[in-house]
């Protein structure tokens, strides 16, 4: 999906936390579609992560405030269609996951090959071991679901690939 994204405004939404997962801006996570300013005026399009995602009033707030801040007035719209997918986390946010412990999504096929049928692909976020376990298919929230490492014994969430 073609993004259409003043250049201007990037460094402005960059510093726009997904409140979730606080490693990553919502750049990163690929909830912004667009952000365009029209006679002084910014607008602002998102899409959930999933419908009825509790974050967006939040996002919506931080995106208001952080333009405010920047002398901008600003409107937010919630774009439904195309749905979000794990696709659009960008490369700088599987890494940002990575290093916070939660494991990036895998593509849907390994998704379920390591969720329904216990494979070992999910890398720990701790020690690197492929030799992982679901503990539950829900984690910390709906999006991710408890790992554990049998090398390191160490549990972690795996952020679940939605397409």
């Amino acid at each position: 999906m073609k993004l259409n994204i003043d250049k201007r405004l990037k460094p402005i939404l960059d510093k726009v936390s997904d409140p979730e997962i606080p490693v990553l801006s919502i750049l990163e996570m690929g909830v912004v579609r667009s952000a365009q300013e029209y006679n002084s005026k910014v607008l602002v399009k998102i899409t959930p992560t999933y419908s009825g995602c509790p974050a967006m009033d939040v996002i919506s707030d931080d995106i208001k405030k952080v333009f405010k801040e920047h002398g901008y007035s600003s409107t937010v719209e919630l774009v439904l269609s195309p749905a979000w997918t794990t696709d659009w986390i960008t490369e700088k946010g599987r890494t940002a996951l990575a290093n916070y412990g939660i494991a990036p999504p895998l593509d849907a096929t390994a998704d379920k090959a390591a969720l329904l049928d216990g494979k070992k692909i999910v890398k720990c976020t701790n020690c690197g071991s492929q030799n992982t376990n679901v503990v539950s298919q829900f984690g910390s929230t709906a999006c991710k679901a408890l790992f554990q490492c049998e090398d390191c014994k160490e549990p972690f969430d795996y952020f679940k690939c939605l397409k």
